[in-house]
């Protein structure tokens, strides 16, 4: 490297987006890919988010909202929340990096179940921080298990649930009963990325269940899964306003800018919320489709809660995803333990299928 950077960084675990697919066309020489690799939304965005977008794209030679605080006011109303209790951010990841830079000092001690979003080890690692991972029980947060991992150095747990990439849920009891073992001056982190395509009905909302009785929790959603604004980077926090105001004062200048600030306004109108149900109400629909035909070939699938699927496959897991690649589907291996795959159309979801099972699935 030039310089001299940090010690961190000379070692830091980089996080690696999905292959595309032109890449996995190329390589294997084939007419097209389809890219299943990094749990976008495979429809196209929502009509009446895409009019808002093109009819901003004149402004992009001003600088945004700072602080965000059109989209900032219609989140505090439609989660009934004041609006000292909203951050926005360059995605949910975004404002989880915020809460890293406003808390973490070197030496300081992080939480969190393994595996998760690949994220949490270079966040912890650009803070210096000491990770301490708490393993999954059958693809599950063991959080009996995170509880007593805390000790007197944690300042944050962070929990993805849905989980990344396994797609497994935390219900409220168990978060509750988590905050509960926890002391107050820990921050419990539930990243909701995936909300939205949440059925299980022990999962109610933590704005509603959790926040007004644990103020050391933080909620974390983004635009980019269900809203299908991946492109965009735009997400947001709901927590008390001591950490809200702890996140602002970190947050970069103009963080997010003013077409994904429009983008998110059109996706809270009452419009583009009768699109975002029927979209994932139909993907919704693709998931259970997917997940029983898996099975029905043999798959050991992980019941999902999010918008993909795990095949927890162990050391045939770069195997599958070769095999996979080679048929124009790219998926997001993770060596020795398991294949993340992201629901796509219907018809991508067929070809899937089919290649699926011209594989073996048996370890």
């Amino acid at each position: 490297m030039i310089g001299r950077p940090r010690a961190a960084v000379e070692g830091l675990p980089e996080y690696k987006p999905g292959r595309s697919a032109a890449q996995a066309a190329a390589e294997h020489d084939l007419a097209e890919a389809i890219k299943l690799a990094s749990n976008e939304n495979a429809n196209d965005p929502l009509p009446s988010v895409a009019k808002a977008v093109a009819e901003a794209a004149l402004g992009m030679n001003r600088y945004p909202d700072h602080r965000c605080m059109e989209v900032r006011e219609a989140l505090a109303d439609r989660h009934g929340v004041g609006l000292d209790q909203v951050t926005v951010g360059s995605g949910s990841v975004g404002v989880l990096q915020q809460l890293f830079a406003a808390y973490v000092d070197p030496g300081d001690e992080v939480v969190y179940p393994w595996r998760s979003f690949e994220v949490h080890p270079v966040f912890c690692a650009t803070s210096a921080a000491r990770a301490v991972t708490v393993p999954l029980t059958d693809h599950v947060f063991d959080l009996d298990s995170v509880a007593a991992a805390v000790t007197d150095r944690t300042k944050i747990v962070v929990l993805s649930t849905p989980n990344n990439p396994t797609g497994t849920v935390c219900t409220t009891a168990q978060l509750l009963g988590l905050l509960a073992a926890v002391p107050d001056d820990v921050i419990v982190v539930i990243d909701e990325a995936y909300r939205e395509f949440v059925t299980d009905p022990a999962v109610a909302d933590p704005i509603e269940a959790i926040l007004p009785r644990h103020p050391n929790a933080l909620v974390l959603r983004t635009f980019s899964k269900a809203y299908g604004l991946a492109n965009l980077r735009v997400g947001y926090g709901v927590g008390h306003p001591g950490i809200i105001g702890a996140l602002d004062k970190v947050a970069l200048p103009f963080i997010v800018s003013g077409i994904a600030q429009i983008a998110a306004l059109a996706s809270l109108e009452p419009q583009a919320a009768a699109e975002l149900a029927e979209r994932v109400a139909g993907i919704l629909v693709e998931r259970d489709r997917v997940n029983a035909a898996m099975a029905a070939q043999g798959w050991p699938v992980v019941p999902s809660q999010a918008n993909f699927v795990y095949l927890p496959v162990g050391d045939g897991a770069m195997d599958l995803f070769v095999r996979l690649e080679r048929q124009g589907l790219v998926t997001r291996p993770f060596e020795g333990e398991g294949v993340r795959i992201s629901l796509g159309t219907p018809a991508q979801n067929d070809r899937l299928l089919a290649a699926l099972g011209t594989c073996d699935p048996t370890p």
